[in-house]
């Protein structure tokens, strides 16, 4: 919306501003991260008020532990908080005529209603495991396959979503249709590593921090012809957008750790985990960069590993290869404490989105 403020420069120059991508990234970036400290008390407070607490989330191996920090009071749902802040933050930052707007910001909405739905259920019906996962996969595959689909019948962009590239090479590896099938589930892993990441105070939203930022300069390198064609990397038309939505992801995200930092006031749930995971793969997948997406997102990669290796062990053996899963829990049993595993795992998560990052200079 800002943006057509660029229109009027002949009359106030300063307005040009506003045609830059990097002005708007970062304004995007400071309105979603104002927009989460201010109205991150009225969230707490409304959550609490609606009872937002999936009490059986804390049954189990920690319960007791839950109990004695005061967590099985804490709210749920405080993902609404982040979507709230990145939509406010693209209708003022981002240019609306641009599919790649239209279809982040869609699917964001439509996977956080999934996992508000989830979250619905674990609250409002004592539900567990809230929406049947299989049920839950099917959703899922229909928003990512359905955002993939529809920029690549774009004018600007058609055929684009068929090519799949790998780091180190600068010409597709892979040309088919098939390719949008596999970028979808890259977009559903994604999604569901995040959730399965969102276990501890801050550690899940920390590590999206780094990983957002890193796709942000991603999607501003691709967008820019110069850059793009120096560094080996395809150039997207139209994908300056997925740079300032990334940005005003990170934004929201740093201030939801505001209130989500340890003790935590309120926990993003599948509202926020979901939605965010999801659309930090389909930002890779517009960028071209589902693999590098592996090395960046590191810790979300780790901690779905770590169930999938500890599940089909154990029902392979009947033996356990973590003393508990998701991974984080397994250092939890060892005796770390929240604030060692969450910093540490923050650590990690730098370092991972660095790595990826070098791999524009490996082409």
């Amino acid at each position: 919306m800002l943006y057509y403020l660029s229109y009027l420069q002949d009359s106030f120059g300063p307005f040009r501003l506003f045609e830059y991508v990097t002005f708007r990234s970062v304004g995007a970036l400071m309105t979603a991260l104002l927009l989460g400290i201010i109205f991150g008390p009225f969230t707490v407070r409304r959550l609490k008020n609606l009872r937002a607490v999936a009490e059986d989330r804390y049954k189990g191996l920690f319960e007791q532990q839950y109990i004695d920090q005061g967590k099985s009071r804490t709210p749920s749902m405080g993902g609404l908080l982040i979507i709230g802040s990145v939509v406010i933050s693209a209708l003022l930052w981002n240019v609306w005529t641009n599919p790649i707007t239209i279809a982040l910001t869609v699917s964001l909405l439509a996977m956080s209603a999934i996992g508000f739905v989830d979250d619905y259920f674990k609250v409002a019906y004592k539900k567990r495991d809230g929406i049947p996962g299989k049920a839950k996969l099917v959703f899922q595959l229909v928003i990512a396959f359905g955002a993939i689909f529809y920029i690549n019948s774009m004018p600007a962009t058609r055929d684009m979503m068929w090519q799949f590239y790998v780091p180190f090479m600068r010409d597709p590896l892979w040309v088919s249709p098939l390719v949008m099938v596999f970028s979808s589930v890259v977009v559903i892993g994604s999604s569901n590593a995040v959730n399965l990441t969102d276990g501890k105070d801050g550690l899940a939203v920390g590590c999206m921090i780094f990983a957002a930022m890193a796709f942000g300069l991603f999607a501003y390198l691709s967008s820019h012809n110069v850059f793009a064609i120096y560094l080996g990397i395809p150039v997207v038309p139209g994908i300056e957008e997925a740079a300032v939505f990334s940005l005003a992801i990170a934004g929201a995200c740093i201030g939801f750790l505001w209130w989500n930092c340890h003790p935590a006031s309120m926990f993003m749930g599948d509202t926020g985990s979901l939605a965010l995971g999801g659309i930090l793969g389909l930002i890779a997948v517009y960028v071209k960069q589902e693999i590098t997406l592996a090395i960046v997102g590191g810790v979300f990669v780790i901690e779905a590993l770590s169930v999938m290796i500890q599940v089909a062990v154990f029902k392979k053996t009947g033996k356990r290869v973590f003393l508990c899963a998701p991974i984080h829990h397994h250092f939890e049993r060892l005796g770390w404490t929240e604030t060692q595993i969450v910093v540490r795992f923050w650590i990690l998560a730098g370092i991972f989105a660095m790595l990826g990052l070098a791999t524009l200079k490996l082409r």
